[in-house]
């Protein structure tokens, strides 16, 4: 797959847990469940149900999507939506690694992301 897209919904399944809801998109693009919740600070919680988080935990577990498998093209909408100050600073160490391995991130948002050297087109 050579894309990735985050919508402004997370799209989770609320009767899996945090990392049944990862294996789905493992399974389809691979990649491992357990770095992936890593990156987005969400191991602690990956046996509870996704119903049960908060709304800033389950847009983690939506872009906890991103890291799973490499995809050149990530397009995100509204990425830090529901974040918390902490959750949007760990969301650039992910965006930057993407973008120091080759990939591309074209992000739709009203709020600054924690990336440096970014083309920024305003409407």
């Amino acid at each position: 797959m050579r894309l990735r897209y985050l919508s402004h919904q997370d799209a989770l399944k609320p009767a899996l847990t945090v990392a049944e809801n990862l294996e789905l998109f493992a399974a389809l693009w691979g990649g491992e469940v357990e770095p992936a919740l890593e990156a987005v600070a969400l191991a602690p919680l990956a046996d509870l149900p996704a119903r049960v988080l908060s709304s800033g935990q389950k847009r983690r577990l939506a872009l906890a999507r991103l890291a799973l498998a490499p995809a050149a093209l990530w397009l995100l909408d509204e990425p830090s939506t529901g974040l918390d100050a902490a959750s949007v600073a760990r969301l650039g160490p992910l965006l930057a690694a993407h973008r120091a391995a080759g990939g591309i991130v074209v992000a739709a948002t009203h709020l600054p992301l924690p990336l440096p050297d970014v083309q920024e087109l305003r409407l």
